[in-house]
Formats: C-alpha cells, sequence, structure tokens
C-alpha cells in the first residue's frame, strides 16, 4: 500500500516507519521537523522520501495517488498544547479535519488520525470505553475531541477514517522524550536517585509502549475497511492502567539506589482516567499489546544506562517537548505560531 505519514520524523513515526516498510508498504513522510536537533540514537531514523512542510499548509495535490494517510502530526502533550491554547486548536483540530477532507477529496481510502486517551481526562476510578463521555481538561485534550467529532462523519464506502485513541506512551525511540511519565522516572531515577512526583501519584493512567501504538496503526491499515470504517478504538492494554505511584514502585525495583520524592505542595493530578483497551484487539485478533510498564522500565534503563545519559542532557530541552519549541521561539527559528520564521542551521541526524 503506498502510504504517507505525517509527523514520521517524531516519538512514534520514526517507529511506525521501519514497522511500515518491514510489511511492505510503499512509504513517504511529511514533516515540519521542528526536532531535527532532537535525536537520541543516532544512525536510527529510517530515511524515506518525504517533504519538510507544515501540516496546516497541505494542499490536496500533496495527497493523490496515497491509498492511505496516517497522521500523526501535532503538538504532541499537554504543556505543548498550553503554551498558545489557539495555535493548539490551529494545528490540531482545524488542520486535522482540513488534512481529513483534502484527503477524501484526492481518493485516499483510509485515514487514520492519532487521537489520544487524553479525550477522557478528569474521569476518576471508573473504566472507560470508547463509549464512555469525554471530560478533556486541556487545550491538547479538547483540540482531540473536536477533531475526532468532524473527521469520524467524513466516512464513506470510498474513504475510511479511523480514530487510535492512545493510552500514554512510553519506551525507547530515536527521538526520545523525557515528557513522558513512565520515561520521565526512569530518567529521574538514573540521574539523581530519587523517583521525582510532581503529583501525589494517585491518578490512575493508561499506558502503552510506543511500539505497540504503532502496531495498531499497522493493524488499523490492514484491516478490512468494514470494520474498522468510522471506529474509535483505545490503544494500550487494559491491565498497564497503573497508578503514577505504583509507576513510581516499579521504577524503584529496576533502578538500583533510588527513592521516591514527591515536589513541594504535591497534589492529586486532575488527568485521571482507567481506559478499557479491549475493542482493538477483539476486533482484530492479530493486535496484541505485547509490552508492559515494567518491561518497558527495564528496556529504558538499559538504554539510558548505555548511552551515558547525563542529568545535565535530561533536563535539558533537547527531549523536553515544550522546552524546546521555547528555545527554537527564543532563538527566532520558529514565529508565534510555530512555524519556520527562518531556517534551523541544525541538520537532522539520520
Amino acid at each position: 500500500m503506498r502510504v504517507l505519514v505525517t509527523g514520521h520524523l517524531g516519538y512514534v513515526g520514526t517507529i511506525l516507519v521501519p514497522m511500515l516498510l518491514e510489511h511492505g508498504h510503499e512509504v513517504f513522510g511529511l514533516d515540519s521537523d521542528l526536532f531535527r536537533r532532537c535525536t537520541f540514537l543516532p544512525g536510527r531514523i529510517r530515511a524515506v522520501l518525504g517533504a519538510e512542510k507544515d501540516v496546516r499548509d497541505v494542499e490536496e495535490g500533496d495527497l493523490r495517488g496515497f491509498e492511505a494517510v496516517l497522521h500523526l502530526a501535532a503538538l504532541s502533550n499537554d504543556p505543548l498544547g498550553d503554551l498558545d491554547p489557539e495555535v493548539t486548536m490551529e494545528i490540531n483540530h482545524r488542520a486535522s479535519v482540513r488534512l481529513a477532507t483534502l484527503a477524501r477529496r484526492a481518493g485516499v481510502e483510509r485515514f487514520v488520525f492519532s487521537s489520544s486517551c487524553s479525550n477522557y481526562g478528569a474521569a476518576g476510578d471508573d473504566w472507560l470505553t470508547e463509549e464512555s463521555p469525554f471530560n478533556p481538561v486541556t487545550p491538547y485534550g479538547i483540540a482531540k475531541v473536536r477533531a475526532e467529532s468532524e473527521i469520524a462523519p467524513l466516512a464513506t464506502p470510498d474513504f475510511t477514517p479511523v480514530l487510535l485513541r492512545s493510552a500514554t506512551a512510553f519506551g525507547v525511540s530515536p527521538r526520545l522524550r523525557f515528557d513522558l511519565a513512565v520515561n520521565n522516572l526512569v530518567a529521574w531515577a538514573l540521574t539523581t536517585g530519587r523517583i521525582f512526583l510532581k503529583s501525589d501519584g494517585s491518578a490512575w493512567r493508561p499506558f502503552v509502549h510506543v511500539s505497540d501504538m504503532a502496531r495498531a496503526f499497522v493493524a488499523v491499515l490492514e484491516a478490512p475497511a468494514a470494520k474498522v470504517r468510522g471506529e474509535a478504538f483505545n490503544v494500550g492494554s487494559t491491565p498497564e492502567n497503573l497508578r503514577i505511584r505504583e509507576v513510581a514502585a516499579i521504577v524503584g525495583e529496576v533502578v538500583p539506589d533510588c527513592k521516591v520524592e514527591f515536589a513541594e505542595g504535591a497534589s492529586p493530578d486532575k488527568r485521571c482516567y482507567r481506559v478499557n483497551c479491549d475493542k482493538l484487539p477483539r476486533a482484530l485478533p492479530a493486535y496484541r499489546a505485547e509490552w508492559s510498564v515494567r518491561r518497558g522500565v527495564e528496556e529504558l534503563y538499559a538504554t539510558y544506562r548505555a548511552q551515558g545519559l547525563s542529568l545535565a542532557e535530561f533536563e535539558g530541552p533537547a527531549f523536553q517537548r515544550v522546552a524546546h519549541v521555547k528555545k527554537l521561539l527564543a532563538e527566532g527559528v520558529l514565529d508565534p505560531t510555530l512555524r519556520h520564521a527562518r531556517r534551523d542551521p541544525a541538520k537532522a541526524t539520520g
């Protein structure tokens, strides 16, 4: 299948692209490459033909000839979404809906939207399914909810939109992020001997390894259209719903000589949700999430040690998305709308 992946140079995209190639797909990329300075594992990014382009600037002609679009490009988390809520709506909501509309017009058969379990927001201790109401509490979550509400109705017999609501990601990627809970706690533990929690750790969160997240995209791409058309799927593993303090305990068992600490005034996180992820493997029995949080913690710990991760690198802006964007803004590389104001002299490392 001829597939366009938006955001192919990001945390998930650099895992998804080689997986698609291994499955025999012809892959092209589209990415503004904001994070070209942020490669954690040099030499691990698989090169494919692509365009360096802001997703807001895509035209119908860019999409002709593709059988599927896998849409990952977005402002990727709550802190980055909070930076400018209006820009977040422009990119994560309106540009996503526009892209899906153009894809349908261009004759693309399948459009897979990277949504989020953040849509459920402040939900408490009750189990949630794809039919549960949304209660987003951040611009990031609100934008994803709005995008879903306008993309799903675009379905026709010839156009198959699919909504993948991924759990909180973790795991090693060439474009690693330390602003993800599991990745962050392991880095704290290794570089400082502390497992540092900014909340009281009581909030529930579903987790998914970045490779299992990528495998979900491949699964719905290759599934019969009738099984996935217009459907939303929670992506993760139901047993891997954990309280943040449980994640901290796992990290403490894997990383030697570390202890849990709470930030001064740590309080409950209003983002609290437990998500049932059984629908996707029930619909597509070939798909099963393979990674547990514990196995991911072991992978992260081994990788951080092998790379010689330092506290300065961990706390620096390269692998914290909002910190890196603020740095690019301060340097004048980006304008306030997060478009390239001038060419970044740094080169992407592949």
